[in-house]
């Protein structure tokens, strides 16, 4: 498991900062729904219906959305493809082994381009920004590490009604 980047921590820039939260609440994901018994992983606990392999693929199309389409400006295939029908959605074929692989590669992906570009440069024109002017490189990692939190938060509690680990 990957230890929580105290704020007592060293660290050499606020870059290194974002980088250690994001590693951390991600490896945290991963390891709660590694946890998780596997008639677990596609099954909601809560009324509002989603399950603990929906919450990972949310989260790695969050990072695709937010640095490939919206900071990069690429073109993305699909960038709403953890959705079907206005929810989550994880397609039966679709492992844990699988969807855990696809976010740490998108957590790589993120580190790559965090590490060569500076935290003020602003992102580039696209779809993604909905007309608005784009946002600089903190400001989307912020949210990224915002998101990451509070669905852990969300995954602390089904993981727990399940059985499985508790929260810290």
């Amino acid at each position: 498991m990957t230890s929580f980047p105290e704020p007592t921590n060293p660290a050499g820039s606020r870059t290194e900062v974002f980088l250690r939260y994001l590693d951390y609440f991600r490896e945290s994901m991963v390891d709660k729904v590694s946890a998780l018994a596997e008639r677990e992983l596609r099954r909601s606990r809560l009324p509002s219906g989603w399950t603990p392999l929906e919450l990972v693929k949310h989260l790695r199309h969050v990072e695709r959305r937010w640095i490939e389409w919206g900071f990069q400006g690429r073109d993305v295939a699909e960038p709403w493809g953890d959705r079907r029908d206005d929810r989550w959605y994880v397609a039966p074929d679709e492992t844990r082994a699988d969807l855990v692989a696809a976010l740490r590669a998108q957590g790589a992906h993120t580190t790559a381009v965090v590490t060569a570009h500076d935290l003020a440069e602003i992102g580039a024109p696209g779809p993604r920004w909905d007309g608005a002017d784009p946002a600089s490189l903190e400001r989307v990692l912020f949210h990224l590490v915002q998101e990451y939190a509070r669905h852990l938060g969300h995954l602390d509690v089904v993981a727990e009604l399940a059985g499985g680990p508790t929260g810290e």
